[in-house]
């Protein structure tokens, strides 16, 4: 009888340290996968979030693409040289849902759609200046799809003005272009 109690007690221990190895396997591997993801979201270009619609400069440098790793849906714009994120101040707001990048040369300009209010609008920023100017305001009809050319001059988008998807093509006049 003591033979098989020893015994019993025996596999309970075994039993007990085999569960705690696998809890603390399990642990490991989770504090590993939580350490992957916030690295893969802070500082390379996929992450484990939605990454989608990229758009790449026409030096090949730069690409943006919509992103909802940070908490809220935005355009990125990463450096493919340098292999890190560009700042974009006062392009991605709270209050909207941007979509549809296009950049230009040397990703001075990015063009995208913004919504707000439920209704979509075609902005353009520029990095220098940090400014977004409003390119459809007052516009009838829904809009979608921007492209920049590279020199940031001339913008085509779908419009459904007339019942229809057509293309529309604005011409920023005299501007800086962007060339290399």
């Amino acid at each position: 009888m003591v033979e098989h109690s020893s015994i019993a007690k025996r596999f309970q221990q075994w039993i007990g340290l085999s569960i705690g190895l696998i809890l603390f396997v399990f642990l490991m591997s989770c504090q590993q996968n939580m350490a992957l993801a916030s690295s893969d979201s802070s500082n390379s270009l996929n992450s484990l979030y939605a990454d989608e619609q990229p758009a790449l400069s026409g030096d090949g440098r730069f690409i943006a693409y919509v992103s909802n790793r940070n908490g809220t849906r935005g355009i990125l714009l990463f450096d493919l040289k340098d292999q890190k994120f560009i700042d974009l101040p006062r392009l991605n707001r709270p209050d909207a849902i941007a979509e549809s990048p296009s950049i230009s040369n040397t990703a001075r300009y990015i063009v995208y759609t913004a919504s707000d209010r439920g209704r979509a609008d075609i902005q353009l920023y520029d990095r220098v200046t940090e400014q977004v100017q409003v390119l459809t305001a007052g516009y009838r009809g829904w809009v979608r799809h921007p492209s920049i050319s590279p020199d940031g001059r001339y913008i085509t988008f779908e419009t459904g003005s007339n019942g229809q998807w057509d293309i529309e093509i604005i011409d920023r006049g005299t501007i800086e272009l962007d060339v290399p």
